[in-house]
C-alpha cells in the first residue's frame, strides 16, 4: 500500500492545509529562534578563543548605601502623626 515516506508527505500536506493561517507566524518565529541560537553559539566560540587574561572583568559601579534613618526630613507618615 503506502510506504512511510508517502504517509509522511500526506501528513505534511494535511498539516500545511489545516494550519495555513498560522504557518507564516510559525516560520517567522522559527527563523528568529535559529538566528538567536546561531548568535549565542558564535559568542560562546569567541569567548572560548579569547585568553582568560584578555576577557573583560565585570563593570563595578561605585555607590553608597543610605539607611532610612539617615535620610533626614519627615516623610508623609511622620507629618500625619502630628
Amino acid at each position: 500500500m503506502f510506504g512511510l515516506s508517502e504517509l509522511a508527505i500526506i501528513l505534511i500536506v494535511v498539516i500545511a492545509v489545516l494550519a495555513a493561517k498560522k504557518l507564516p507566524e510559525l516560520t517567522r518565529s522559527a527563523g528568529k529562534s535559529a538566528r538567536i541560537l546561531k548568535a549565542e553559539a558564535r559568542a560562546m566560540k569567541d569567548e572560548e578563543r579569547t585568553p582568560a587574561d584578555e576577557r573583560r572583568a565585570p563593570r563595578v559601579i561605585q555607590g553608597e548605601a543610605v539607611r532610612r534613618e539617615d535620610t533626614g526630613g519627615t516623610g508623609s507618615r511622620d507629618a500625619s502623626r502630628g
